[in-house]
């Protein structure tokens, strides 16, 4: 340790005060509009005060960055300009195309500008540049749960111009960033929180002009200041999107296959109230062109969250989820008695299935959102989904009935927050489902704050929210949680509690693994970012939790836990955690019954090592593996996944990943009862597999073909089922006259392919390939054992097959006024 000691010194005395003091670049107004060709010899160009001397962030964060950048910034009275020159040997230099947004871990240097315009240290927007002249963009605030190098919420997407040069000493990026792409206030003069970064891929290099420390709690809170913006005029800002969309589906039946001709048009409409505050309509929308689930055999007593593809539930929503009580996937869901009428038809002996839609329509949608000068945000979010009819036929007289599955309903969300200094807030959210008829109705009303110390070095976070369910079964619940400790510096620590009562349900809008629940935890980390002799930067934490009934207050279980995670001098990383389950535990929701019935589970431990490659490289490795056992059952379960990424060139690049399970005695519920009702468990060998290949063809900056194949594969053999005692242990259940051990064996694969080419700003031609296997097809558990043979099986079944080709285009009111 005395060799690096004067590391300590530099930290002290040179590092903190250096990320604490803001840097100032003067904004000037221009006359003379500069062309976006790439080339800063515009005569505007030549009295911009220039910004330099950028900062490494990662991976010597506070050492001055290894290669000039000049970045210059302009205004007028219709948009932001950027240029930067990034000086750097043109061979040298990474330019791999890539997807919009899809800059990060690919072979390829980059150029980004972050604008705070409220100056609240909370939020902002991002616009990146590749070398390739690829955009990405993206939406900051507070809350975010974003990966490393991402900065903000990048479904979002504005229309904006860029252009890039190569140089003989480097490249230039030049940008115009029109005002109907942000949001600010209407004041004379204004000064805006600001920001440049630099990637360098070939040394990983990151680097701001103003410096970001990542030992500092927050990023918006760490940039710089525009200064002397005057006279800023915010523009109408209303656009239109229309789309036309056509196709042929081919879905295969138990008697042959349905085929039918897909059109749709509608319109999305983005109208600017006044300069801050944006209303987005979708009418008539069309979500057929998206990603297909990674749909699972879910064993546990949990729901499965997916993730959101719609582009409407995705852009500009960071507002409606900062208290995390929107699960956008509510809306257009799955109608709630589609299985039950599905399960009907098939153990039906006069019943024939006509129709049983999968998913209810949506009528329209609306958001309307924004933030004031005094830093409030408001936000509100509606849609209309229409009632779901599932039709059968009587076999013997040929009449058909019709059955509701989903009411018609209307999704509400209002929020309201306010920003203070500091990145200190208050949100109010407020959501609520009503359904037509007697269907139930919801409503969830929450707070959400942040304070932090004026030195940015202690804080505190909380939540309570209150939940009610109308209906003929009305009830209501609560979810409170408090946490504070350190969160700035190289140590930092915590203690969280939290506390979901056992009515509380916020499921008809949000998302939520189980209530009632009390929750107590402790943990504390040791983190460097400087480079060691060893390691880039490393990290140390250890957590210790206590779990509990909310009702009745038994105990659950005590977890201990921990992690590490290591970045060495060749950019691979490695992460460790173990956990420690001490003493007898118990799992109250396993059995998916009310508590009283419970399994209890002797002390166990599990260990999960993960990791991946330098990603610089061509071929490019991930990898993870975990080994969880618990010795006094023999219940052993390993667990592993391995992912290759292959560049084989600028253009095309080629993932392939296989995610494994293997647990033996695994002990869980049977899905059945006995004669009384009583939920029954079993012992289970459990085996999964799943297959994942993806392939990206960049043509252009602004086109390219994308294909996703993913196949899954679930083996599960019932051993012996089991009685549950008072107690939570297991016996063998006797009475198996009419209840046997079986086998489940589903398979579910998929294919996704998108030729998509951006023709012009903010337009896009689609065209889509949709393949998957039939719902009714299933795969014999006794003839296909293993993975393999699932696999070879699955692609001999009849596939539902999909085509469809999508226009949108961009059309923006201000061009129409000016060409008038």
């Amino acid at each position: 340790m005395r060799k690096y000691s004067w590391l300590w010194i530099v930290a002290f005395f040179f590092i903190q005060p250096l990320s604490a003091q803001n840097k100032i670049l003067r904004a000037v107004k221009t006359e003379q509009v500069p062309r976006i060709d790439g080339d800063l010899n515009d005569a505007a160009w030549i009295n911009a005060p220039i910004a330099d001397q950028f900062i490494q962030n990662f991976p010597s964060f506070g050492a001055p960055a290894s290669r000039n950048t000049s970045v210059k910034l302009l205004y007028d009275d219709a948009a932001i300009y950027v240029g930067a020159y990034l000086y750097d040997d043109p061979s040298l230099i990474r330019k791999q195309l890539t997807v919009r947004d899809g800059e990060q871990r690919q072979d390829v240097d980059y150029f980004s500008v972050f604008f705070d315009t409220y100056n609240d240290d909370q939020n902002g927007f991002q616009f990146l540049v590749t070398s390739a002249n690829v955009q990405s963009d993206a939406r900051i605030g507070s809350n975010l749960d974003l990966d490393f190098g991402e900065y903000g919420d990048k479904t979002w997407e504005a229309v904006w111009e860029s252009k890039v040069s190569i140089r003989a000493d480097g490249w230039i990026v030049e940008m115009r960033i029109p005002y109907i792409s942000l949001r600010f206030s209407k004041n004379d003069k204004q000064t805006w929180g600001l920001n440049f970064l630099r990637h360098t891929r070939r040394t990983n290099e990151t680097s701001f002009w103003n410096p970001v420390n990542p030992s500092i709690n927050g990023f918006v809170n760490q940039f710089g200041d525009l200064e002397s913006l005057e006279n800023i005029q915010p523009p109408l800002r209303l656009s239109f999107s229309p789309y036309l969309s056509a196709g042929f589906r081919s879905v295969p039946l138990q008697s042959g296959f349905k085929s039918e001709f897909l059109r749709s048009g509608g319109m999305d409409v983005k109208y600017g109230i006044n300069e801050s505050f944006t209303l987005d309509a979708t009418l008539i929308p069309d979500f057929g062109q998206v990603v297909s689930d990674n749909v699972i055999n879910n064993l546990s007593p949990f729901e499965v969250r997916f993730t959101e593809n719609r582009p409407f539930f995705t852009e500009g929503t960071e507002l409606f989820n900062k208290a995390g009580l929107f699960y956008s996937r509510r809306v257009g869901a799955t109608p709630s008695r589609y299985g039950e009428i599905r399960n009907f038809a098939d153990t039906s002996s006069v019943y024939d299935l006509v129709k049983n839609p999968t998913l209810t329509q949506l009528y329209n949608a609306v958001k309307f959102s924004g933030r004031n000068q005094k830093n409030f945000g408001f936000g509100v979010f509606n849609a209309v989904t229409a009632p779901a009819q599932a039709r059968l036929r009587n076999r013997n007289t040929g009449l058909d009935s019709i059955v509701t599955t989903e009411a018609l309903a209307n999704y509400n969300i209002i929020v309201v927050d306010k920003a203070f200094k500091g990145q200190n807030f208050v949100t109010f959210t407020n959501t609520n489902v009503i359904r037509n008829g007697r269907d139930r109705d919801a409503n969830v009303t929450g707070i959400n704050y942040a304070l932090y110390s004026n030195k940015n070095v202690f804080g505190t976070t909380g939540a309570f929210q209150y939940s009610r369910i109308f209906g003929s079964n009305s009830y209501d619940g609560f979810n409170a949680s408090l946490r504070a400790g350190k969160v700035s510096g190289n140590w930092q620590y915590h203690v969280l509690g939290s506390m979901i009562s056992n009515r509380y349900d916020p499921r008809d809008l949000g998302f939520l693994t189980n209530n009632n629940e009390v929750l107590t935890r402790a943990g504390i980390s040791y983190q460097i970012f400087q480079p060691t002799e060893k390691f880039i930067k490393y990290i140390y934490e250890v957590i210790a939790q206590r779990i509990q009934l909310y009702r009745p207050g038994k105990y659950a279980r005590t977890d201990l836990a921990f992690n590490n995670l290591l970045v060495f001098k060749n950019f691979w990383d490695v992460s460790f955690n173990l956990l420690y389950n001490p003493g007898t535990w118990y799992d109250y929701f396993e059995l998916q019954h009310s508590p009283e019935y419970y399994l209890s589970f002797p002390g166990n431990f599990s260990a999960t090592m993960s990791g991946s490659t330098d990603s610089r490289k061509r071929a490019f490795v991930s990898f993870a593996g975990s080994f969880a056992r618990i010795p006094a059952l023999n219940t052993n379960s390993l667990s592993y996944q391995l992912g290759l990424r292959y560049r084989f060139s600028n253009r095309f690049t080629f993932s392939g990943s296989v995610d494994a399970l293997h647990s033996t005695n695994n002990r869980g519920y049977a899905f059945m009862t006995n004669s009384l009702g009583d939920p029954l468990a079993a012992t289970r060998d459990i085996r999964q597999m799943s297959t994942l290949f993806s392939g990206v063809y960049n043509f252009t900056p602004r086109m390219n073909l994308t294909m996703r194949m993913r196949h899954y594969w679930s083996r599960v053999n019932f051993k012996e089922i089991l009685s549950v005692n008072p107690d939570g242990t297991v016996n063998p259940f006797v009475n198996t006259a009419d209840i046997h051990p079986y086998i489940s064996n589903p398979n579910f694969f998929n294919i996704d392919a998108f030729l998509t080419w951006d023709f012009r700003l903010g337009s896009r031609i689609i065209l889509g390939w949709k393949n998957w296997l039939g719902e009714k097809e299933m795969v014999d558990s006794d003839k296909y054992r293993n993975y393999f043979r699932n696999a070879s099986r699955v692609l001999q079944l009849p596939h539902g097959n999909e085509l469809t080709l999508r226009v949108i285009y961009f059309l923006d009111y201000n061009q129409f006024r000016k060409k008038r």
